[in-house]
């Protein structure tokens, strides 16, 4: 049988043919140097991970791919209203989904668009990406907060605020739009008067406290100065909106800065928003008639009987909407990490390193949507590396610890916010290491137990095989020293000063020259201890003392 060279297997037994020498059949040269070195992972190891990436990349392709099997969204004609569902945390898919659907609304001339919002907040970028686009929109945008129930909280009032039309279902509400403070950890509710978030405020007493509770103004200790410089950003931004769409001022800086909120008819009376409508039919009867300004120039809105197209999310929203989850971006990192390890520990073997390669990737890009703290990322980077590195250097589980230490603290520190919706939850960070060492000391294991097999191939491998005397059995060896690894003069190191017997056996299937201490006859079974050149060092295989000797 032949040896394949793609294939790091090779067959047992010498692979060149016996040759002639002075009338005896002797064994070919020892075996290449490579040959001898033992595979890292065991072969039934290695189509298990080949099955495991084969499931990853089919499951990534079925997430990907599936919802694309959707039908095709409904046409925009001319002078419809476009409703764009918005349910969830405001997200980089969210801001997407929202984008491209403005977008449609104005390249097929609808003459509305209506954002049908239920969120608790969201993340700072997303919100001002959808806010950009919906002031640079010729075509009128309309927040309806609804259903009943739904709220527009933090992020959804700066977008209401946004808006050319505020609308409101009966029983929602929104406010609370105060910026979360950013880092690990979160923070004492604030007491009433007081601004959200105050990191080492400590209370004041006297006309002091009275003057603070009563102007808003903020403590000047450095730890919260990030904290004002956000707070009076945020004041800013919505005091710019208010003042553009025309709505109410004063209770805009109050929700940023003292976190309030209200309800749908309090919203109407206290002019926050335009008008509450129980549905979408409602709201465009309301609407009827009316005129906007827009960044086109004025538009008159005819809604009463138009058509209404609701758009739904595609394959890229639902798509952005998977990846963009910082567990599944945690967990893309630990594929694309763990992948790219075995592609290099095994070249050639090809898909680990594919798959590594796609997953880390959309893991990085993922990262590069989300507030991520790159030191969290550092230190997650650093615990994956230092992991790998327990299975193959000596450090007594000291690597191993510090690993699975640097993986926890950048698991924590990954995503830089404390909005809701986000962050890597605790039990995900216990799963995923506990994953990861189960992972790196199973292959350590197996790594082991691959060294300490039978060398199969090389010099080495003659060892302990059982061989057989042939012809005249092995006699007292007088001759002066031959080509073939005998000599004369002092006995040899490997026979402990002991008189040599030579003779020849047949060791593998091949005639070896073997020399040993004591007289076997033909017929006599032998164990091989020990090899220099051609010539093989053997014991009768029946003594046990002196098995496993060898060079």
């Amino acid at each position: 049988m032949g040896t394949y060279r793609l294939f790091p297997i090779r067959q047992a037994g010498s692979r060149r043919t016996p040759r002639r020498t002075r009338g005896a059949f002797v064994a070919a040269a020892p075996r290449a140097a490579w040959a001898r070195t033992p595979r890292v992972i065991p072969g039934a190891a290695a189509r298990l991970l080949q099955r495991a990436w084969l499931l990853v990349l089919a499951f990534c392709a079925a997430a990907a791919f599936a919802p694309s099997a959707r039908a095709a969204q409904p046409p925009v004609t001319p002078g419809s209203v476009v409703v764009i569902p918005v349910a969830g945390a405001i997200s980089p898919a969210t801001a997407d989904f929202i984008v491209r659907g403005l977008a449609r609304a104005a390249d097929d001339r609808a003459q509305l668009a209506v954002l049908q919002l239920d969120t608790p907040g969201g993340l700072d970028t997303s919100m001002r990406q959808i806010i950009k686009a919906i002031l640079a929109s010729p075509v009128p945008v309309a927040t309806y907060i609804a259903p009943g129930g739904a709220r527009a909280a933090s992020a959804g009032t700066y977008i209401t605020y946004a808006s050319h039309i505020a609308a409101m279902a009966p029983g929602t509400n929104l406010g609370a739009a105060s910026p979360v403070q950013l880092g690990i950890g979160g923070q004492d509710a604030p007491k009433p008067g007081q601004p959200p978030g105050l990191p080492g405020a400590t209370p004041a007493s006297g006309p002091a406290q009275k003057d603070n509770a009563a102007s808003g103004a903020l403590p000047l200790d450095s730890q919260s100065t990030e904290l004002r410089k956000q707070l009076q950003d945020a004041q800013a931004y919505i005091r710019g909106l208010a003042q553009l769409r025309g709505r109410n001022v004063e209770w805009a800086e109050r929700a940023v800065r003292e976190a309030v909120s209200l309800s749908a008819r309090d919203a109407l009376e206290q002019k926050v928003v335009d008008l509450i409508a129980r549905d979408i039919p409602d709201l465009l009867r309301q609407l009827d008639g009316r005129t906007y300004d827009t960044a086109a120039g004025a538009k008159h809105l005819t809604t009463a009987h138009a058509p209404v197209v609701t758009l739904e999310a595609d394959w890229r929203s639902h798509f952005l909407a998977v990846i963009t989850d910082p567990n599944v971006a945690l967990i893309l990192l630990m594929i694309g990490m763990y992948g790219l390890f075995f592609e290099f520990a095994n070249p050639g073997f090809v898909l680990p390193g594919v798959a590594g390669a796609i997953s880390l990737l959309l893991g990085l890009f993922a990262l590069q949507l989300l507030p991520v703290n790159y030191v969290g990322l550092g230190l997650i980077f650093l615990g994956l590396a230092f992991l790998i590195a327990e299975a193959f250097l000596p450090t007594f589980g000291t690597l191993g610890f510090g690993g699975i230490v640097a993986f926890a603290i950048g698991a924590l520190m990954l995503i830089d916010t404390d909005v809701p919706g986000y962050g890597v939850p605790l039990p995900m960070i216990a799963a995923v290491i506990v994953f990861s060492v189960l992972f790196i000391f199973g292959v350590s294991g197996m790594v082991l137990r691959s060294r300490r097999r039978p060398v199969v191939t090389g010099a080495e491998a003659m060892i302990g095989s059982v061989g057989v005397v042939l012809d005249d059995g092995l006699v007292a060896d007088t001759a002066p020293g031959r080509a073939d690894g005998s000599r004369d003069g002092p006995p040899d190191s490997l026979l402990h000063g002991e008189p040599d017997r030579v003779g020849w056996a047949r060791v593998h299937g091949e005639r070896w020259r073997v020399r040993s201490t004591s007289p076997l006859a033909a017929g006599h079974a032998v164990r091989v201890t020990g090899r220099r050149g051609l010539m093989l060092t053997v014991v009768p295989a029946s003594n046990p003392s002196q098995e496993g000797e060898h060079t």
